[in-house]
């Protein structure tokens, strides 16, 4: 019996241990929250649309005008649109704003109207006002992107929809596209998605987009086309897979727009910032609420509630009492805290007061004494054990950093890696560093490291512990099934040695993603040389010849002198850096590929760039040496105009830059397109015959262009004519350059007219700008 005692008053005595060493609470209060989503004296919605705050009806109701909403009450029910200046009303034409479905933390829904989709119609009479449209989408200089939740979607039959998009991030374009077909017509009278003339792709976060669509079907049977018109339309997915719709519609632009609500209503989805261009601060949000930088894009901000708070984060966020659900145990009591609550025991009891911890337990009298004692000496014991605790979790998580970059190490290739390079002797040309050699190097990867971000990863300046500066790519991702290629592109960059490619100095293997190291080439891109007006170097054209000439020789290079052929497939201006004495120097091997000696094509996805993606491989998805030849012509003629591979300014198929050449090649009137500086310090002879020589890289038939050795030799020969001009005898007739010993050979004639007008048109954007071309 005095036993059993004992161990009661030892039980009494731990449990109320927890009441001791637990923090002493004042009684509950009361807090009241009130939720304000708006400005005071703004209204709070439009119809059954919520309208929060920075977003606002009225003057001073918004942040700034890229948030005003224009109440439509002239309709019942109301509708917001939202506007794209200062004005505080919307225009009598409204089919060029977008209507506001809802607003979320970070995202707003909106409606385009009919003219807002892309359509095509073929054969139809010419009073016929549906004929073709486009849709052109511009965000760019706005707190809005168009999210990846957005897809293209496209009716038809036999017409191809293309997306093209700009990257802020690369300052690039790119496009993608889905072809809608009519299989067994005979058979079928519904159209269904994605099935039967529809097709449906994702697009990527965008701040510019423009859809068109392009008859495929003329191309094979101009007058056997079944049905004449086609539509596309970019927004949210949904329930796609429920849509049909009559083929015979699509006769009819009419009948389709009014009996397809669930394709042409589809609604977009927009995500917006505080912004652009703009980082927190101390006052950029409201009270107990966090700021967060969204470090993509232009950059940006958005606003949050802190935990226990809720409201509107821009305008200040209030504390959640937590305690009118009293959340604590039977015979506890709940206090109400800034952003949180506590729970305590009265006197008489022991516990935590939660209703998942301990409770509230009645303590004896007679043994208050024996719990004292005992609930010191266990909190003693405790203190002991918690420093124990934390000495022994500093050692576990040391071994599991360990282990965990061996398992990067193997899943990267790296065992792979040593047995080749063991074999022949690679890492001696190549050094695998650790991860904190890396991390050192980069400050932790710190973001005013990085020199630019591509859609293979991102690139940082580094500097190594022997003061040396280097590039460091930090991929994106890397499937697993992707590591072989992964590490046999490491072993065959590690082998290429030419003076006008970049020269990989090693990889780190021990990271989540595999980081290649390079040499550092530090005067920018060819891409800026041409491009940026504000540059005050002058792009001489000797300059010029001498960069296409080096480029040519190391893609020579690359494609017939290593032992295996390598072909680049991203050929462009911007992957053409410039060191200090303006060296070319070719990067970013990213989506390169070999191909064994005895293969002459290579069947995979369509990856490249836009305005510099060969038209035979977009069309085959066979790329062969003769692709990269075709990107060469590009950045050539780039280099005799200093224009940009697409253009706005230019319409239809002139958008262009390859196409545009072509043209004034054929029309002979070059001289309208080249840039002023290389027609004032160029020869005649000399830019005919590099023009001459990216004609032949931009036939449309790839068979009839030459590879990139004859390339070479050819603007060699240009470029040697300039220094030996008093031994050859240069006589201009066509594009010939008649020499003793001629490398130039070409049968066509070229007639040079001059003009007087010279000027190229700049490109000049709008923000939050929507309308139909």
């Amino acid at each position: 019996m005095q036993i059993a005692k004992q161990n009661m008053v030892m039980r009494y005595a731990l449990l109320h241990m927890f009441f001791l060493l637990s923090l002493v609470v004042a009684p509950p209060s009361i807090a009241t929250t009130t939720t304000n989503i708006t400005k005071s004296g703004c209204q709070r919605s439009c119809g059954n649309v919520e309208i929060p705050y920075p977003f606002g009806i009225g003057p001073n109701c918004s942040m700034n005008s890229y948030f005003n909403i224009h109440c439509n009450t002239s309709i019942n029910p109301p509708k917001p649109y939202l506007l794209s200046d200062n004005s505080s009303e919307l225009p009598e034409e409204v089919s060029h704003y977008l209507e506001v479905v809802n607003i979320s933390k970070s995202q707003i829904y909106v409606k385009k109207s009919e003219l807002q989709l892309a359509r095509s119609c073929h054969g139809m009479p010419t009073n016929d006002n549906t004929l073709n449209y486009s849709i052109y989408l511009n965000f760019e200089s706005t707190p809005y992107t168009l999210s990846d939740e957005n897809q293209l979607i496209a009716v038809g039959c036999d017409d191809l929809a293309i997306v093209q998009q700009f990257s802020d991030q690369i300052h690039s374009y790119s496009g993608i596209g889905c072809l809608s077909f009519c299989p067994y017509l005979a058979n079928h009278s519904i159209g269904s998605c994605p099935l039967w003339g529809c097709c449906q792709t994702s697009i990527s976060k965008t701040d510019y987009l423009n859809v068109r669509l392009v008859d495929m079907h003329t191309n094979w049977a101009p007058n056997s086309k079944y049905y004449q018109c086609s539509f596309a339309t970019v927004g949210m997915i949904g329930d796609l897979g429920n849509f049909t719709f009559k083929l015979s519609d699509l006769n009819d632009s009419t009948s389709f727009l009014k009996n397809n609500k669930e394709f042409t209503d589809r609604p977009l989805v927009l995500d917006w910032r505080i912004g652009p261009d703009l980082n927190c601060n101390k006052t950029s949000c409201g009270e107990h609420s966090s700021c967060i930088n969204l470090n993509v894009g232009n950059g940006g901000y958005h606003c949050r509630c802190k935990e226990g708070y809720e409201g509107n984060p821009y305008l200040g966020c209030q504390d959640i009492d937590e305690c009118k659900n009293n959340p604590c145990a039977f015979h506890g009591f709940c206090n109400n805290t800034s952003g949180s609550y506590k729970c305590g025991c009265p006197d008489g009891y022991y516990g935590d007061g939660k209703i998942n911890g301990t409770g509230c337990r009645q303590v004896p009298a007679s043994h208050s004494k024996v719990i004292i004692g005992v609930g010191l000496g266990s909190g003693m014991g405790l203190l002991l054990l918690l420093s124990t605790s934390f000495w022994l979790y500093k050692f576990h998580k040391k071994r599991k950093i360990r282990k965990r970059k061996q398992k990067f190490f193997k899943r990267n290739g790296g065992l792979l890696l040593k047995q080749i390079s063991s074999a022949e002797g690679i890492l001696e040309k190549t050094r695998i560093f650790t991860s904190k050699e890396l991390e050192t190097a980069t400050d932790h990867f710190n973001e005013s490291r990085i020199l630019g971000k591509g859609g293979q990863g991102t690139v940082y300046k580094g500097m190594l512990s022997d003061g040396k500066i280097v590039a460091i790519k930090k991929s994106i991702s890397i499937n697993e099934n992707q590591v072989g290629q992964f590490i046999n592109e490491v072993v065959m960059l590690s082998q290429v040695v030419h003076r006008n490619i970049v020269k990989l100095l090693g990889c780190c293997l021990e990271t989540e993603v595999p980081l290649l190291v390079y040499e550092f080439i530090s005067n920018g891109t060819l891409f800026n040389h041409i491009h940026d007006e504000s540059n005050e170097f002058l792009f001489s054209w000797n300059l010029r010849l001498k960069i296409a000439v080096e480029v040519a020789e190391a893609l020579a290079y690359l494609h017939s002198a290593t032992s295996i052929p390598i072909y680049h497939r991203d050929i462009k201006s911007s992957n053409i850096l410039l060191d200090e004495k303006y060296i070319p120097k070719v990067v970013d091997f990213g989506i390169s590929m070999s191909i064994a000696v005895d293969q002459t094509h290579q069947t995979t996805l369509v990856k490249g760039t836009f305005g510099y993606l060969d038209p035979e491989y977009f069309q085959s998805s066979q790329f062969t040496e003769k692709s990269d030849v075709y990107s060469f012509g590009v950045v050539l003629i780039e280099l005799l105009t200093g224009q940009r591979p697409i253009s706005l300014d230019r319409m239809g198929e002139q958008r262009s830059l390859a196409t545009s050449f072509l043209l004034c090649m054929e029309e002979e009137n070059l001289e309208t397109l080249l840039d002023t500086q290389v027609l004032q310090q160029g020869s005649r002879e000399e830019i005919i015959a590099v023009a001459k020589v990216a004609q032949r890289c931009l036939n449309l038939n790839g068979k009839k262009r030459p590879n990139m050795k004859e390339v070479a030799m050819e603007l060699e020969s240009v470029r040697m004519s300039q220094t030996l001009s008093t031994t050859f005898e240069t006589k201009y007739q066509g594009v010939q350059l008649h020499k003793p010993k001629s490398i130039l050979v070409s049968n066509d004639d070229y007639t040079w007219r001059s003009t007087s007008d010279n000027t190229i048109p700049s490109s000049n954007t709008y923000p939050l700008e929507i309308y139909t071309v």
